[in-house]
């Protein structure tokens, strides 16, 4: 049996960045795409990279966030994300149980992937972001 056997595949879960107002203000939002209700969520979010002038490495503070239940098609804020950290990878681990099994996932937002004039109108989320699935 392989490896990729035993752990099970996240499907039906999205992490979004989103435009909340124009000074400008971004929020890092979940939302469960899935038929099942999913429980015990963990969501571990950090930021990593290399200042491009002075070639140091640049590592944020990890965050740790939790929700216990998310129906289907439910959408919930996870965190403010500063536009600062746009220019690193943010890298963000999401957990959770559905019934007796538990699912992890890794979304990474590469730097400069957000940018307020690249940004597009998200229609599940009713906003403008990027959103990774």
């Amino acid at each position: 049996m392989k490896l990729n056997d035993l752990i099970p595949k996240v499907e039906g879960i999205e992490l979004a960045i989103l435009l909340e107002n124009e000074n400008p203000e971004y929020g890092v939002y979940l939302r469960n795409a899935k038929e099942e209700i999913i429980e015990g969520i963990i969501i571990t979010s950090i930021g990593y990279g290399e200042d491009t002038k002075t070639s140091e490495q640049i590592k944020t503070g990890m965050l740790r966030h939790s929700l216990e239940v998310m129906l289907p098609n439910e959408i919930a804020k996870v965190e403010l994300i500063d536009p600062e950290v746009f220019g690193l990878y943010n890298e963000f681990w999401v957990s959770f149980w559905i019934n007796e099994t538990l699912y992890d996932k890794k979304f990474l937002f590469l730097p400069d992937a957000i940018q307020k004039n690249k940004l597009t109108l998200l229609p599940n989320f009713g906003k403008p972001g990027v959103v990774l699935s």
